[in-house]
């Protein structure tokens, strides 16, 4: 009984808003609840819509979703590496969405299978994403002090996606009126090309700048092939190999300049099907290709946990190993943060 009054409920719903409110979204529960106003994007099994009669956005399971219209347009992502540009329709049939593309016109595919949307204008600005966090560290027993600062941006298309990062940490330690000073600095610039279904081609740039490696400045530029192994509304598992070019330039003048061509293999894996929290660890080797025996491997852990307002609080772990380091630096480096930051 409760399953036809939502079937005829929908029906109605969305023929209503349909033939009336020409920029109205909405959304309806597999109990019955409606939801009416703007979708702004669905990610990691969860959907946004802002509404005119609340001060905050509602942030509700995909999986909870029976039906959902939309007048905008959006990216839409599928769990089979599908991509599309358009809006979306429920039509009678249960657990179906017609993807209404702007090119190849329209598409019947299962709703529980979007994985992604993100609501998109003709403009640059509305592709980006940016994320920002900040901490500070005061320990009075050794005098120490560390602050930490932590910037992601983004640009997605059908096509392509492009992600920069920026991370730096700085640390004065005085004791006994001996001031010590270590800082790390990195960064980069990536870009996703995406081929075929879970396929894609990758290229980008990484750097690093690190007190404790005596790197004045490392410069990685790769690329290769990878695949969404898993791809859901709960994770996702990524493969990706190819090759690199190293430049490690030293704060040590009698150390000279390193070049090395190497290989990379990486695996990522984020599950956030658990609350409020975002679950993310990356790991990435370097087998050295012109010099023996050398190997490098890169070690990212973090954990999010959202605030409402976007606002969110992020324990980042980070490991970078070489087995052949120069003379008086150490194999390993790492740092721990945690931050305070907003997402837009």
């Amino acid at each position: 009984m409760q399953y036809l009054k939502t079937f005829f409920l929908a029906l109605f719903f969305i023929f209503f808003w349909s033939n009336t409110w020409a920029q109205v979204d909405s959304l309806i529960m597999n109990t019955g609840e409606i939801l009416v106003g703007e979708v702004k994007d669905l990610k990691q099994g969860i959907i946004t819509i802002e509404t005119d009669y609340s001060d905050s956005d509602f942030k509700v399971e995909w999986d909870k979703v029976s039906y959902i219209h939309t007048e905008r347009k959006y990216i839409i992502t599928m769990s089979n590496g599908e991509r599309y540009n358009g809006s979306l329709q429920s039509p009678a049939e249960d657990g179906k969405v017609i993807i209404k593309d702007i090119k190849i016109g329209n598409v019947s595919v299962d709703l529980i299978n979007v994985v992604y949307l993100k609501s998109v204008d003709d403009d640059f600005l509305s592709r980006l994403n940016l994320m920002l966090s900040v901490g500070y560290t005061l320990t009075k027993a050794n005098e120490n002090q560390q602050v930490s600062a932590r910037i992601n941006a983004g640009y997605l298309s059908n096509k392509i996606a492009i992600d920069a990062y920026f991370n730096a940490v700085r640390t004065v330690q005085t004791p006994d009126s001996t001031t010590f000073r270590t800082s790390r600095t990195e960064g980069g610039l990536g870009f996703k090309f995406f081929i075929i279904r879970d396929w894609f081609a990758m290229a980008g740039t990484e750097l690093l700048q690190s007190t404790e490696q005596k790197l004045t400045l490392r410069a990685l530029t790769k690329g290769g092939v990878g695949n969404y192994i898993v791809y859901t509304n709960k994770m996702y598992f990524v493969l990706a190999a190819g090759a690199a070019w190293n430049y490690e330039d030293y704060n040590d003048i009698t150390i000279p300049d390193r070049n090395s061509a190497e290989a990379f293999a990486a695996v990522e894996y984020d599950i956030f099907d658990i609350g409020d929290l975002d679950l993310k660890t990356t790991l990435v080797g370097y087998p050295g290709l012109s010099e023996s025996g050398r190997f490098r491997s890169d070690f990212s852990f973090d954990l999010k946990y959202d605030f409402p307002l976007d606002f969110f609080v992020n324990l980042g772990f980070t490991l970078n190993y070489d087995n052949q380091p120069v003379e008086g630096a150490t194999e390993t480096d790492y740092v721990l943060q945690t931050t305070f930051g907003w997402e837009l």
